[in-house]
């Protein structure tokens, strides 16, 4: 198989530039790159049927290992399958190298099966796409291969990370004959790439601490990003040292914080016009990705400030709060530490600074104080019931959460400080529910921690082919919050108004996760009482070696009548 032998050496190459993990999908054409990867030692090679569920996974493992994972599919439809995942990748910035083999390009567009038009094939939604060589037997198409993995793989780990794609045109004999062992060459040309430090200069730390100390209303505001307690640390110290209000949502993954505004979605959505407005900053500092709160994208673009500064290594920055002013190319980590020194500044202006502190903290534990009150007295709904799981977490784990209400139930409780061994994960690049279990089942995969996914029953339905495969899922756990419908168009404005709602935005469905854990041997807990709930949280929270599905069985009407109970428990807070 010298003809192959170009191909068979990628998986080579990805080796030695650190990659861990292929997922490959079954299929003919590609089967040059299964073999190649699936026969090398120092990479594990994982196998699931359905293409748009395994590049969830493969994104999952990405994001677990953090380095990018390798995914394999045959000619064809197969590629677009691996599309929702590849979005994701591309806009919550994860490495993922794509391999789609294909017919030759004078095969394309003659009836040929499984061809179709794959240059490109992901548009905008990947850093780059690229195209090999058909033919291999000339050294300079060697090397013109080997030289595109390199560029690919380094394309993929240089910030911002996300999805490189690399389109293989295969000609037939695809297999090797019996007998014929795979083999990889000693020598494949390997590019190395030398990461340049994004500190700040002295001239820049000098700069910027003047014009903080120019500001008396500093609001830090933490985007997704992955658990880091370095940063925590670094950010809580500079928001000490300047009395800068920080607010971090449950996917910022800063509920370690000590200070940080938790519930600012809950205050901003109830709170009156004359409390907000003497919550407006007149610099915004921001760092990390997206925030969920459509209300503090609102407050921000409503009220504005003077400056506001975003921070993050390099690439282009989006303006979210239509504030931007200034882009920061800079390792977030270095510029908090860098300007964590006491601003020279008179007891008035700091006086003035910790004031603006305090307006916020005042609205954090007016919510905390309702929360209390409201939790006390109400009965079980499905915000209750996500509540006691969140606080029966283990100390060390990770949390994976599916978007529409499930992300927003977390980020309504919220997790607390003494909870920091706790890794958030969320979808938050596209926002969808189509690969949130798959997903999840990527991290579970390569991890020593237990990962439980809280979801709703049409996420879960949606993303059922997470299962679909040969491996034992032991430290998965999954919270299915059962109303048999998308109860989120019961309580959003707009879909209530309209006579065709159920059948056509909630799409109600009566399913029950019953079947679908006998399908797969899981064990299947359903509960829809609080004692029930707290005597299956004993059986779900021990880790015997069968993967377990928590089904919290409600109703839409319920859901829904909770819901705007605890809405109006907000207000009330104000009105008293």
């Amino acid at each position: 198989m010298a003809y192959l032998q170009p191909i068979f050496d990628i998986a080579e190459i990805c080796a030695q530039r650190g990659i861990q993990h292929a997922v490959l999908c079954p299929g003919s054409r590609c089967a040059p790159l299964t073999l190649a990867f699936a026969n090398h030692q120092s990479i594990t090679s994982h196998t699931f049927s359905d293409e748009r569920s395994a590049a969830f996974i493969g994104m999952g493992l990405a994001q677990q290992t953090k380095s990018a994972t390798v995914l394999v599919c045959t000619s064809g439809s197969a590629a677009f399958n691996f599309s929702p995942a590849v979005a994701e990748a591309y806009f919550q910035q994860i490495p993922l190298l794509v391999f789609t083999a294909d017919r030759p390009a004078e095969w394309i567009d003659q009836w040929d099966g499984q061809t179709i038009r794959q240059e490109n094939i992901f548009g905008s939604h990947v850093k780059q796409s690229y195209n090999l060589p058909v033919e291999y037997m000339h050294a300079d198409s060697v090397w013109h291969i080997q030289r595109i993995v390199n560029e690919a793989i380094s394309l993929a780990h240089t910030f911002p990370y996300g999805p490189v794609h690399i389109n293989v045109p295969l000609r037939e004999p695809l297999y090797p004959q019996a007998g014929e062992k795979i083999k990889f060459s000693k020598k494949v040309k390997i590019v190395e790439p030398e990461l340049a430090q994004t500190d700040l200069t002295k001239e820049s730390r000098t700069k910027f601490t003047n014009l903080l100390a120019g500001f008396t209303r500093i609001l830090v505001i933490a985007g997704q990003q992955e658990n880091q307690p370095t940063l925590v640390k670094a950010v809580t110290r500079f928001c000490d040292v300047h009395q800068a209000a920080l607010i971090g949502d449950v996917i910022s993954n800063f509920h370690s914080a000590p200070t940080a505004i938790r519930h600012a979605d809950v205050f901003l959505a109830h709170a009156p016009e004359s409390i907000k407005a003497t919550l407006r900053p007149d610099l915004i500092i921001t760092f990390g990705k997206s925030v969920i709160s459509k209300h503090l994208k609102q407050f921000l673009r409503k009220y504005g400030s003077q400056q506001h500064w975003h921070i993050q290594p390099s690439g282009i920055v989006p303006d979210p709060f239509q504030s931007l002013t200034r882009t920061i190319h800079c390792d977030p980590k270095s510029f908090f530490t860098s300007l964590s020194s006491a601003p020279a500044i008179t007891k008035f202006e700091l006086q003035k600074k910790t004031n603006y502190t305090r307006l916020w903290l005042a609205e954090e534990h007016r919510i905390q104080r309702s929360y209390q009150n409201y939790f006390s007295t109400t009965g079980f709904h499905e915000l209750q019931a996500v509540k006691v799981v969140l606080e029966s977490l283990p100390a060390r784990c990770n949390l994976h959460v599916a978007n529409s209400m499930s992300v927003r139930y977390v980020n309504l409780i919220g997790l607390t400080e003494k909870q920091k061994g706790i890794h958030v994960y969320a979808n938050r690049g596209t926002s969808g529910i189509d690969g949130c279990t798959s997903t999840t089942v990527g991290h579970t995969l390569n991890s020593d921690v237990p990962n439980f996914l809280i979801t709703g029953d049409l996420a879960f339905f949606y993303d059922r082919n997470a299962f679909w495969h040969n491996y034992a899922l032991p430290n998965l756990r999954v919270v299915v919050i059962n109303n048999h419908g998308g109860v989120i168009f019961n309580l959003i404005d707009g879909p209530g108004q309209v006579a065709a709602k159920d059948e056509f935005f909630v799409t109600r469905q009566n399913l029950s996760a019953d079947h679908l854990t006998r399908e797969f041997g899981f064990v299947h807990l359903p509960v829809s009482t609080p004692s029930e709930l707290n005597a299956a949280l004993k059986e779900f929270l021990t880790f015997d070696g069968r993967t377990k599905i928590l089904e919290i069985k409600s109703n839409q009407a319920d859901a829904t009548t909770a819901f705007q109970e605890f809405k109006h428990s907000i207000k009330n807070s104000y009105d008293a």
